[in-house]
């Protein structure tokens, strides 16, 4: 595997260190800013809102040029918003500048893919996205916790300054790993790209990652309390734990992609299945302390199984506008994060129980095997008239054979 794919590592591992942190920091930051905790969660989402808009819109508008260049402009951009959050006065403008640090997140991902899978041949594709996603993974691991640790000793503003000296460090490795002769802009431009996403394939698969990422988060919104009160975990426990499920989260993504690149539909199927039982499994898991620390690590493994045949299975069905197609996916998966917390949020608000989330989470991971399913079919049914011109035209060759032996 290339080197480049350790400069992506890096930017993968800064922005996924920025979009979790906030999560441990929001005490400190309503205190700080005499604010509720409800309203610091909007700092959550606002970053989240800046991802599904930026996505597709700096995608696109970067269209025709070249690749390498927008990855170190959007690290570039990724700085500027950790910096302003870092030295924000209040509320408003950290809101604002946390939606700035969400822009460049899923065109950094989706042009980042579009480059990891054009430096290696095709046998080595779903591997080298997995690499890429290895930053993110391992952000859930040290990232996030440091991070956290940090912002608890320094203030959190500390914490900020630290995620902008990461993504300094990875627009230096951008720039001196990532070779220029891979990273040419598409030619289609603006105009194709966008004519590319009326695809209905495509709308299937991000229509798999939404369902089958929205089963993850239907559950991880609310692993905290499964912990605590189902589990009966101390709540100085949970960091922990949840370290565990970014060594589960890592080691699925490497998986994921090793098994893709020999089968990726048997490997996002397979991925599905395992997560619908994963979560189905939740309520008995939950009944001991070492089971429910099995079964978040589970959890993370079988959800990011898929995260590489997701990635790549987008790309693949929009070959004209992969940078496109690529950084929608993404947006895709903050959808997921906030459609998938929704509905795990309906079942606990219904009275179900502390673990219900996981069973509603279960629900989407079946329907996203469905919309996969229909994926398939239709990409059978698009492959038929094809088959049936070359069987018949056999056919033809074989009777006329035929007639001049006679």
């Amino acid at each position: 595997m290339p080197l480049a794919l350790l400069a992506l590592a890096v930017g993968a591992f800064g922005i996924g260190t920025a979009e979790f942190v906030m999560m441990g920091l929001l005490p400190d930051v309503a205190s700080d800013l005499h604010i509720s905790i409800p309203s610091a969660g909007h700092l959550v989402s606002a970053y989240a809102l800046g991802v599904v808009i930026g996505a597709p819109l700096l995608a696109a508008v970067t269209a025709r040029m070249s690749r390498r260049t927008v990855l170190i402009a959007l690290m570039a951009l990724f700085v500027v918003g950790n910096a302003l959050s870092a030295f924000a006065p209040g509320n408003g403008s950290l809101l604002a500048a946390r939606f700035l640090s969400g822009l460049p997140h899923g065109a950094f991902f989706g042009v980042g893919a579009v480059v990891a899978t054009g430096m290696v041949p095709p046998e080595r594709k779903a591997r080298s996205v997995s690499l890429m996603f290895l930053g993110l993974t391992v952000a859930n691991i040290a990232g996030v916790p440091a991070a956290t640790l940090m912002g608890q000793h320094l203030g959190w503003r500390a914490t900020f300054l630290g995620v902008s000296a990461i993504g300094l460090a990875a627009i230096a490795a951008l720039a001196l790993l990532i070779p220029h002769d891979h990273t040419h802009a598409s030619a289609t431009g603006l105009r194709g790209e966008l004519a590319a996403l009326r695809s209905l394939p495509v709308w299937l698969a991000l229509g798999t990652t939404v369902a089958g990422f929205g089963a993850l988060f239907a559950a991880y919104s609310y692993v905290t309390p499964m912990l605590t009160d189902a589990a009966g975990y101390a709540e100085t426990s949970v960091t922990l734990l949840l370290a565990l499920f970014g060594v589960g989260a890592t080691a699925g993504n490497l998986l994921g992609g090793r098994l893709a690149d020999h089968s990726l539909r048997g490997t996002l199927f397979g991925g599905l299945v395992s997560l619908a039982v994963v979560l189905a499994l939740f309520p008995l898991l939950m009944r001991a302390e070492w089971s429910a620390a099995l079964a978040v690590t589970l959890l993370g493994m079988a959800a990011f199984v898929t995260g590489s045949p997701l990635q790549l299975m987008v790309m693949e069905k929009a070959t004209a506008a992969p940078s496109l197609a690529s950084s929608a996916n993404q947006a895709a998966f903050n959808l997921a994060n906030a459609g998938g917390a929704w509905v795990g949020g309906i079942a606990l608000a219904a009275g179900y129980g502390t673990t219900s989330p996981a069973l509603a989470g279960a629900a989407l991971a079946v329907l996203g095997l469905g919309v996969a399913g229909a994926a398939y079919t239709v990409d059978r049914r698009r492959a038929l008239p094809s088959t049936g011109r070359v069987v018949t035209s056999h056919l033809h060759r074989s009777e006329d054979s035929e007639a001049l032996r006679s």
